[in-house]
């Protein structure tokens, strides 16, 4: 016999455990099924929290190495990676356990594992050692998120070629580092490795940095992350990718046509993000995507089967 609820999330992110939360305040019985193993999704855990973390310690590092230029003589300044890592760590955990911390308070109960619908009104949830257990709503809100794309034809190895998720936890400082695409989560990232030494080249299609932003800002911003050493080749199209001994080769053409490649020890192709919809099995239940395939919902946020929000 499965577990019955009134209401269940799917995803524990800004949207699923706010959500979750809120209907347990209104009185439904409530769960909220997280597959990462922790709360606050893509932003507490591999987003948001963690990169403005890295930011503001690279700062840090930065302005302490260059005080020297002003004045301020207080000797050789090193970096220790691993602890600003554990730092950057140690803020996530917090948060992450606070979230956890109000869903208890909240009474909502919380299942650590990979959501899918066996019909509109049970879903499976499978633990990290694909242990099943099946839980019965009558409402079921999908807030799954998203997550990187890639270029055609080019896959994350999250060793070479790496995602912002990767590019938040490397070992050691890259030598050089190539960030396909000119949007802010590249350049955060571009940002914090580049106060830290390493030698960062932006490739982007367009003609402008931060895409859908105001071309002032863009420009102004440019100006900023120029002036921190960051290189930038605008209107270049990545043609491909091949990984060698030491990194990796970008080929690029321009506006001329003209080719012009790029090696690295690291490139981060950062060029958007895609619905997180894969494996719930919303086609068995008959929920209707759109083309980007992203959940179809009304001004009511229903979709097409009507217990099922998103």
């Amino acid at each position: 016999m499965s577990d019955k609820f009134q209401a269940v999330v799917i995803g524990g992110g800004p949207g699923g455990y706010v959500c979750a939360i809120r209907l347990a305040q209104l009185g439904f019985k409530t769960a909220c099924i997280e597959s990462r193993g922790s709360l606050g999704g893509t932003c507490l855990n591999v987003g948001c929290i963690p990169s403005k973390s890295l930011l503001n310690l690279s700062e840090e590092f930065h302005k302490v190495k260059h005080l020297s230029s002003k004045g301020i003589e207080i000797g050789e300044i090193k970096l220790n990676l691993q602890k600003m890592m554990k730092n950057k760590d140690k803020a996530v955990t917090v948060l992450t356990k606070g979230v956890e911390f109000l869903l208890k308070k909240n009474k909502v109960t919380y299942f650590k594992g990979t959501g899918s619908f066996k019909s509109k009104n049970e879903i499976s949830i499978k633990d990290e050692n694909n242990k099943e257990t099946l839980i019965y709503a009558d409402k079921i809100i999908i807030a799954t998120g998203s997550m990187p794309v890639s270029l055609p034809g080019i896959e994350f190895d999250e060793k070479i070629i790496v995602s912002s998720t990767a590019a938040l936890a490397f070992e050691k400082v890259p030598k050089k580092m190539v960030v396909v695409g000119g949007g802010y989560i590249g350049l955060e990232m571009g940002s914090v490795w580049s106060r830290l030494g390493t030698d960062v080249h932006v490739v982007e299609f367009l003609d402008h940095i931060t895409p859908g932003m105001d071309k002032e800002i863009s420009n102004e911003f440019m100006k900023i992350l120029k002036k921190q050493g960051i290189n930038f080749h605008m209107q270049h199209k990545v043609e491909k990718i091949k990984k060698n001994n030491t990194g990796a080769i970008i080929s690029t053409k321009d506006k001329d046509g003209k080719q012009k490649d790029f090696e690295c020890d690291k490139v981060l192709v950062s060029v958007g993000r895609k619905p997180n919809t894969s494996g719930l099995n919303l086609e068995k239940v008959g929920i209707e995507l759109d083309n980007k395939k992203r959940v179809k919902t009304n001004k009511d946020f229903q979709t097409n089967l009507n217990n099922i929000y998103g």
